[in-house]
C-alpha cells in the first residue's frame, strides 16, 4: 500500500464514519460465528491496527502486517497489547505452529498479486472449525484514483469471488455486498475523480461531526439486514469461509 496511505489511516481510523462502520459489521459478523472461549484471532494485513482492538473482543488477537512503518504504528497504538509479526503474503506467514479459530483479511486480499496463493497458505492455519472473514473492494469498473492510491491490484465481483474460493477447497459460508445505501454517492464521487482528474479521492478526510455520525449511522445499519441475509449490490464484499473438510 502506498506509504501516505498508512499516516492517513493511522489519523481517520478511530473517527471516520467508513472505519468505524467497516468494523461495526465485521463485529456483528463475527458475532454470529459463535467462535470457542478464548479463540486464537489472527489478522492479517492489520496495518497501524485499528481493528485488534475490537477483534479482542472475542478472543486471543495476533496481527501480521508487512509495511514497519505501520507496524510500529500499530504496536504504539494498542500499546504492545498484541503479538504483531512481520511477514507479507503468500510466501512469508509467521504464526505456522499456530492454528487459528478465525483469520481476518479487511480489505488486503486486493493489495496481494497472488490472491490465490494467499488464501491456500492460510488454509492450514485454519483450526478445524476455523473460519476466514475476508472484505474486499466491489466492481472492477469502480477502480479510481482511490484504488491506484491504495495500491489495488483488482476490486471483485461476488459470483466470481466465490467460485474462485471453491475452487480452491473452501466452502462459502457467507458472501453479500455491501456499504449499499451509500453505494450512489460511491459511485458519483468516484465518478467525479475521474472526470476531474483529481490526484487523491474524494471521500478519504473525516467530514463535519454531524455529517460523520450521519453516514456512520445509515453504513452501520446494514449490520441488522447481514445478521439475516444478503445485500444485492454495495461498494464492498464480505466472504466467510470455512476449509471444506471442516465443520
Amino acid at each position: 500500500m502506498n506509504p501516505q496511505a498508512y499516516l492517513d489511516m493511522a489519523e481517520t481510523e478511530s473517527s471516520h464514519w467508513w472505519f468505524l462502520g467497516r468494523r461495526t459489521l465485521i463485529a456483528a459478523m463475527i458475532k454470529k460465528l459463535k467462535l470457542p472461549p478464548h479463540a486464537q484471532i489472527l489478522e492479517v494485513g492489520c496495518g497501524t491496527g485499528g481493528n485488534l482492538t475490537m477483534l479482542s473482543n472475542f478472543g486471543d488477537v495476533y496481527g501480521l502486517e508487512m509495511d514497519p512503518t505501520a507496524l510500529a504504528i500499530a504496536a504504539e497504538k494498542t500499546h504492545n497489547r498484541f503479538d504483531i509479526r512481520a511477514g507479507c503474503c503468500p510466501h512469508d506467514i509467521p504464526f505456522q505452529n499456530q492454528r487459528f479459530d478465525l483469520i481476518c483479511l479487511f480489505d488486503v486480499l486486493e493489495h496481494i498479486a497472488d490472491d490465490n496463493a494467499t488464501l491456500l497458505a492460510l488454509k492450514p492455519l485454519l483450526s478445524e472449525t476455523g473460519r476466514i472473514v475476508i472484505t474486499v473492494p466491489a466492481y472492477p469498473w469502480l477502480y479510481s484514483t482511490h484504488d491506484s492510491f491504495l495500491h489495488h491490484k483488482r476490486r471483485y465481483l461476488a459470483s466470481p469471488l466465490g467460485k474462485q474460493c471453491v475452487a480452491l477447497g473452501f466452502k462459502v459460508v457467507k458472501l453479500s455486498y455491501f456499504n449499499t445505501i451509500l453505494f450512489p454517492l460511491a459511485v458519483a464521487a468516484r465518478f467525479k475523480d475521474k472526470w476531474l482528474g483529481n490526484p487523491t479521492s474524494t471521500g478519504t478526510a473525516t467530514p463535519p461531526k454531524a455529517i460523520n455520525k450521519l453516514l456512520l449511522a445509515i453504513f452501520a445499519a446494514e449490520r441488522w439486514v447481514l445478521a439475516h441475509g444478503n445485500l444485492p449490490y454495495g461498494v464492498s464484499l464480505l466472504c466467510i469461509l470455512k476449509a471444506n473438510d471442516g465443520s
